[in-house]
């Protein structure tokens, strides 16, 4: 498992307390990206490619394309001919580059294409968008906060929780946990505090 973080202004040092709460999602390294617009985070536990080619956040050849990502692509290596045939160059042996290289073939329906367990953002600094999937069971995590002018997320409520936030119950959501022990699509904070669902 790994640790991701973000959020949609530039603040170096915030991005590196949310990684801190996240450490033990991934001991082998963390690395930050941040420019004007965004701050991204990102707990690494190595797999795949255990080189330092695979750390992240990662980006496309220019730099116009970043991602943070917690997961597997079950179906990469296919994904990865594919793009290669359509003349995409590879720096690692990551999984995690396949997603920026199919993003940028196919724009965000790639998801369509792909078969695994993931939570992701992508940041395309050219559109200045952020664009934030998880997989269709929900098996690896994705928390968002958005108020209406701070966008914010993480794969755990405690790097949300490191940010200037309202904290209340979320009266419902402590009914469902008590009643059935779990909380199915809310979170326990009466906040702008939402469980990511997968589209696409």
């Amino acid at each position: 498992m790994c640790g991701i973080n973000g959020f949609n202004w530039d603040d170096s040092e915030l991005i590196k307390n949310m990684n801190k709460r996240l450490r033990h999602r991934g001991p082998d390294g963390e690395g930050t990206y941040v420019d004007e617009y965004v701050s991204l985070g990102h707990r690494r536990l190595a797999i795949i490619d255990l080189s330092e080619r695979g750390k992240q956040p990662m980006s496309n050849e220019n730099n116009s394309v970043w991602i943070t990502y917690n997961g597997e692509v079950y179906n990469f290596k296919e994904l990865r001919d594919g793009l290669e045939r359509e003349g995409h160059i590879f720096k690692s042996e990551t999984d995690t580059e396949v997603l920026i290289h199919a993003y940028e073939e196919y724009g965000p329906d790639f998801i369509s294409g792909v078969n695994g367990m993931f939570a992701f953002c992508i940041y395309d600094s050219e559109k200045r968008i952020l664009f934030l999937c998880r997989d269709r069971l929900g098996i690896k995590p994705l928390y968002y906060y958005w108020d209406g002018e701070r966008f914010i997320f993480s794969s755990e409520v405690k790097g949300i929780l490191e940010h200037n936030i309202e904290r209340k119950i979320n009266p419902s959501a402590f009914n469902e946990f008590i009643s059935m022990r779990y909380i199915s699509h809310e979170t326990i904070f009466d906040t702008q505090l939402c469980l990511a669902n997968f589209h696409g």
